[in-house]
């Protein structure tokens, strides 16, 4: 009987296992932006960038009275597929290529959980995708607002503003919100 506990106990976890071992490859996948636009040798990894961004958007998500926890999980989750697909730009693949790519990859990667955490995970990212929700618009934006304070960064180490303008046009095009495009000036 304490065998077929354990036994139960090392098959639930293997999953998990399976899940963390793969989340942790975010701290190995640069992002690509920084390597083309900027020829960067060392960029911030994709884990940078969610960790960074998960903070931005609880505070704000705070601010604004909207569901923490939601918009956290959102973050974390938004970049997940990136382990298996890498940090695709705009420049390398179509929009739709990209979510067919990720779609498939979150579906391998949510595969290792547990089926209500794997069904609210996928609905959580699928939200993210749709850009309809509050939280969903709200990070979408925090994403760009991200970029455009990461590349505020890079210009302190000598970058050009000629270099970095172009984020910061980027994050200037997609963010509407007026709190957000107020900070983003900031950096600007």
């Amino acid at each position: 009987m304490v065998q077929d506990y354990l036994k139960g106990t090392r098959e639930n976890t293997s999953g998990l296992a399976e899940f963390f071992q793969t989340i942790l490859q975010l701290k190995s996948i640069q992002r690509q932006g920084w390597k083309d636009k900027l020829d960067m040798k060392n960029p911030e990894s994709v884990a940078d960038h969610c960790y960074s961004t998960a903070v931005i958007a609880m505070v704000l998500a705070d601010l604004k009275k909207l569901d923490v926890t939601k918009i956290i999980k959102m973050s974390l989750l938004h970049d997940l597929a990136e382990t298996i697909t890498g940090d695709m730009t705009p420049e390398q693949t179509t929009k739709s290529k990209k979510i067919e790519a990720e779609s498939r990859a979150m579906k391998k990667i949510l595969g290792t959980l547990d089926g209500s955490q794997k069904t609210e995970y996928w609905k959580i990212w699928r939200e993210y995708l749709q850009n309809k929700s509050k939280e969903s618009k709200l990070l979408h934006q925090i994403d760009k607002l991200e970029m455009a304070i990461q590349a505020s960064e890079y210009a302190k180490l000598g970058f050009t503003k000629n270099q970095i303008m172009p984020f910061f046009k980027s994050a200037k095009n997609e963010i509407t919100d007026p709190k957000l495009r107020k900070i983003l000036s900031e950096f600007m």
